[in-house]
């Protein structure tokens, strides 16, 4: 639990503090004397109902799926107990994403794939609110995937979790994480729509090898590496396959280019 040490501060600041610590935690901290209580429950309401919203409407699903009892009980630990590190309203959903990766303790009633359901949601809003211009004056969008270097957009998360998140709703919530691994590809495009695409484990690579290596190694190279990594028979049929997959990562703004 957050506490601050008041003692050598002025009068002014310990009120601030003790009003401040009352609507985090009316429970634990007395209301101020000179406050009424008509008038702090109002506060109380306004604070706690503005940050409940605003998580909810950020992780919809993760509120789907939780009762109203242990939501609320969730969303009034981390009121209580977080100490933010910003005052933007577009960070507290990534504060409250820190507090379930770093503070929560494990409840019985939390979902096994929460933090990653959570992680999965938030990264929905980050890409929608991310500030990146994307600067194609060194990218030729039009060039030849295979025999240049495949650029990523800055604006595409290769993802991976235990847990098939984009399928979970609440009439789906597994109990146990999948082998392999759900690996997907968040991205923003043109548009500014997020979308997401799931990824075999060849796409995956593939990406994870351009963010890796845009600077030095062709299309044509990433897909003989990985070929050799399969130890496929027929290192051509993965290269052709690999160049329809670049070339359908162009169309949805996945991959930007080739560098120039």
């Amino acid at each position: 639990m957050t506490t601050y040490n008041t003692a050598e501060r002025p009068d002014f600041v310990r009120q601030q503090y003790a009003f401040t610590a009352h609507i985090r935690n009316p429970e634990k901290n007395p209301r101020p004397y000179d406050v009424e209580e008509r008038r702090m429950k109002i506060y109380r309401e306004l604070f706690y109902n503005n940050a409940e919203g605003f998580m909810a409407n950020t992780y919809p699903v993760l509120r789907q799926i939780t009762t109203d009892k242990h939501w609320h009980a969730m969303i009034r630990d981390y009121f209580a107990n977080h100490l933010s590190h910003t005052p933007l309203f577009p960070e507290m959903p990534r504060e409250f994403l820190k507090y379930l990766e770093h503070e929560r303790k494990p409840h019985p009633d939390d979902a096994p794939f929460m933090l990653e359901l959570a992680h999965y949601e938030w990264v929905e809003l980050a890409l929608s609110i991310l500030d990146e211009d994307i600067d194609l004056s060194e990218i030729n969008t039009k060039g030849d995937l295979l025999a240049g270097i495949p650029v990523i957009s800055p604006l595409a998360w290769v993802l991976s979790y235990h847990y098939p998140v984009h399928k979970i709703s609440p009439e789906f919530q597994p109990r146990t994480p999948d082998d392999p691994l759900t690996h997907l590809v968040v991205y923003r495009d043109h548009f500014h729509d997020v979308n997401f695409i799931v990824l075999n484990p060849v796409t995956t690579r593939l990406l994870q090898l351009i963010n890796q290596d845009n600077n030095r190694s062709t299309g044509h190279a990433l897909l003989t590496q990985i070929a050799h990594e399969l130890k496929h028979p027929q290192p051509e049929t993965v290269i052709n396959g690999g160049a329809q997959i670049l070339n359908d990562l162009r169309k949805r703004d996945v991959i930007l280019g080739v560098a120039t």
